[in-house]
């Protein structure tokens, strides 16, 4: 096992989580460098490897103070998904017996392109009243990269049984699950498939809610998107990335310069755009999954917004949006009209990377909706 920092535990040690923690220990692999046919040419075009991604999320974790755990957690067909796990552990200058808590885990799914050190401004303030389990979807980041199906159903349906096999192999009866962008997506597909799971929902500026329109206002895209989508739509949505070679890590410094001021407080150097760049510049997989997934300009095939209300009516569900974000919130406020009960949050002066632009406000905001996530619990516990 790999621990972060200074401190050195066994998964006895942790609570209150000591048998998932165990549970999750036994499925700990070496991990091995699958070789495909994108290997044998891709490191002598771009600049990159398995073993530089796992050095640019290093260093986007190491200012994260909470211990942790960093392990390959295994699933069918020779799969795996990389996992960070957090626990409640007794502090320094603290009581040398853990609070106990009664919520269940916290789970982040990351979005399309991301990684699980895309959280480092959130996981110390988000595992201080719990644990939190932050993996890297099947096909992305550090996980596995499988092939995956060519049809939108089929592929939604990989990423789902990854993530159900990754649960029972961590051990967890339920979690509170909370998803960003295309994590959103696969977040809720996951609870109205496997409701008794899930304690709370959790939409982070999800993608592809909305139907896409009949007759889509084309001028209201602007026209180097319709170029590029006109010329890239036969390939993966980042492509160019890859197709860029050693210009790629130049390329995200550049189309993605806002990572710098969004991570600004912690690094004053290029560690983010590396670490996105490593990141997308690998085999596509679950790029390719992504855009099977999708229709033009970015529409899902099988909207969500068609198929939540599926999810049990006593599955609480909360929306968060930035204020300044270019997704649209009709979706979660349409989707209010039909279940009131429904909570939709805005953050101020936060755009679509909701938790990196006002990290802060993004974790008060969760950590509140932990703490009734746990009162519900007590009360259902007395009951």
């Amino acid at each position: 096992m790999q621990v972060n920092g200074s401190h050195k535990f066994s998964p006895l040690s942790l609570r209150p989580s000591q048998h998932t923690m165990r549970r999750m220990a036994e499925e700990i692999q070496p991990y091995k460098d699958h070789s495909s046919w994108i290997s044998s040419w891709l490191p002598s075009w771009c600049p990159t490897s398995p073993s530089q991604l796992k050095n640019a999320e290093e260093k986007m974790l190491q200012n994260v103070k909470q211990p942790f755990s960093r392990q390959y957690v295994r699933i069918s067909n020779n799969n795996y998904l990389w996992t960070l796990a957090f626990s409640t552990l007794p502090q320094p200058h603290s009581s040398p017996h853990p609070p106990t808590t009664t919520r269940p885990p916290l789970v982040l799914l990351h979005g399309f392109g991301g990684g699980v050190a895309l959280w480092a401004q959130n996981l110390d303030s988000l595992s201080s009243s719990g644990p939190v389990y932050a993996l890297d979807l099947l096909g992305f980041g550090r996980s596995s990269r499988p092939q995956f199906s060519t049809d939108s159903e089929g592929a939604e349906e990989q990423f789902l049984a990854a993530l159900e096999e990754w649960r029972e192999k961590v051990g967890l009866e339920e979690m509170v699950l909370l998803g960003h962008n295309l994590g959103g997506y696969l977040s809720a597909a996951y609870t109205f498939k496997h409701p008794h799971r899930v304690k709370h929902l959790l939409l982070v500026e999800p993608w592809g809610f909305p139907s896409r329109p009949e007759n889509p206002n084309h001028n209201s895209i602007p026209v180097w998107i319709r170029a590029m989508g006109a010329v890239m739509s036969p390939f993966n949505p980042l492509a160019g990335l890859r197709l860029a070679g050693p210009l790629g890590p130049m390329l995200v410094q550049t189309i993605r310069s806002d990572f710098k001021q969004k991570y600004s407080s912690v690094f004053d150097d290029n560690t983010v755009s590396d670490y996105i760049y490593h990141l997308n510049a690998q085999s596509p997989s679950g790029e390719t999954a992504f855009r099977n997934m999708t229709i033009p300009y970015g529409w899902a095939k099988r909207p969500m917004l068609e198929r939540i209300g599926q999810i049990q009516d006593d599955i609480p569900i909360s929306f968060i949006y930035g204020s300044r974000s270019s997704i649209d919130s009709d979706s979660g406020y349409a989707f209010k009209k039909k279940r009131p009960e429904v909570e939709i949050m805005v953050i101020r002066g936060a755009g679509h990377y909701v938790f990196a632009d006002q990290p802060d406000d993004f974790n008060q905001t969760v950590l509140q909706i932990l703490t009734r996530t746990e009162k519900r619990s007590e009360d259902e516990g007395t009951k």
